[in-house]
């Protein structure tokens, strides 16, 4: 459906120059952009198994095809076929998905659910996602794990075994378990959804921690429990600063969770989306992990239903357009992104080729 709606689009631009006037360019634009940035992912992105960058396990495959397919380029296409055969054939007896001594195992079986949901259309993975489904569901931070609600830990996500929940790997969870569309999750999105409360700056009956009053700007942070984490950093009284990224992931995540947009907490992120609207840097953060922020920044608006923001100085913004221009002034002649900062592995240029790849599928109006 997606490839058709694509080739209907192009066919309009050529017989209808008004559609270019209105915004037809901005499209023009974004494929452009979408087709070299594929081209390097299948050329050079892509081992001849069909891997991406498989020092990192098979986390990166899965995200590179979830692009791929995303923007177009069918499951049946042989880099695409081939990099889901290697997602598919990491699937293991106890319902996870990753490959053998992982140390990501939470996080890789949630991004390959989400790849396998995109190519499953006609049914041939049910069965692996239902699998997967239980298996990430016991990895879950709740009673099956010694939990209980009045845990911080409680609903969280971690990169699985005992690694500690986290915002990214929670909200990663969600996104699994939401693209399956099953009713027989919602217990454990709303579990998660308590987790997901407890990482916002923003003092409620949700969020009765005792740093929670300390910023109370809606924003959202890496982790609370074990004294909490933030990658921006304290304030001097010990408050977590919130930041792009996990803010975009929190506001998804909570829309995911099934609430409303005058829900509170739901408000209060707006707001700080609002205040710090930016497609230059993740606000807080800078340039580090910047795609990572552009993939978020563009999922969470689109699943939010957001076609513009207005600023804290007044200035409306059509996100969609100003993030397809700024990543056109940041791709690469050989079609690439690449980070030149380097943290959370941004400088391999197929992780933040997927990620911008990601982010302009969310582009397209």
């Amino acid at each position: 459906m997606r490839r058709a709606s694509c080739f209907l689009a192009i066919a309009l631009l050529a017989i209808c120059p008004t559609l270019q006037r209105n915004g037809g360019a901005d499209e023009q634009t974004r494929q452009k952009l979408v087709r070299k940035g594929i081209e390097f992912l299948q050329t050079r992105g892509q081992d001849s198994a069909g891997a991406v960058s498989p020092r990192i396990g098979i986390g990166l495959t899965a995200l590179a095809a979830t692009a791929m397919m995303r923007n177009g380029v069918p499951a049946s296409h042989p880099s695409v076929a081939k990099a889901i055969k290697l997602v598919a054939g990491a699937a293991r007896d106890n319902g996870g998905i990753y490959p053998d001594e992982s140390r990501l195992m939470m996080y890789e079986t949630c991004v390959a659910m989400m790849c396998l949901h995109e190519a499953n259309q006609s049914g041939e993975y049910d069965d692996v996602l239902r699998r997967a489904a239980g298996f990430v569901k016991g990895e879950q931070f709740t009673e099956a794990k010694g939990t209980n609600p009045a845990d911080l830990e409680y609903g969280g996500a971690g990169y699985g075994g005992k690694s500690r929940p986290d915002l990214s790997n929670t909200a990663y969870l969600i996104d699994a378990l939401n693209s399956l569309q099953s009713s027989e999750h919602d217990e454990a999105i709303e579990k998660a959804l308590a987790f997901v409360s407890r990482c916002q700056n923003l003092e409620s009956a949700y969020n009765t921690t005792e740093d929670a009053a300390k910023i109370n700007d809606g924003g959202f942070y890496y982790n609370v429990t074990a004294g909490g984490n933030s990658a921006a950093g304290q304030t001097p009284d010990g408050g977590l600063r919130s930041y792009g990224s996990m803010t975009y992931a929190g506001f998804k995540s909570m829309l995911h969770a099934g609430l409303e947009t005058d829900d509170p907490r739901v408000v209060a992120a707006k707001q700080w989306i609002e205040k710090h609207y930016t497609v230059t840097e993740n606000p807080g953060m800078g340039d580090a992990g910047l795609y990572y922020y552009y993939q978020l920044f563009a999922k969470a608006l689109s699943v939010a239903k957001i076609d513009s923001l207005t600023d804290d100085d007044g200035n409306q913004h059509d996100w969609r357009d100003e993030l397809v221009n700024h990543l056109a002034t940041l791709q690469a002649e050989d079609g690439s992104w690449t980070n030149s900062n380097g943290r959370w592995l941004e400088s391999d240029p197929n992780l933040s080729t997927t990620f911008a790849l990601l982010a302009l599928s969310y582009c397209q109006k």
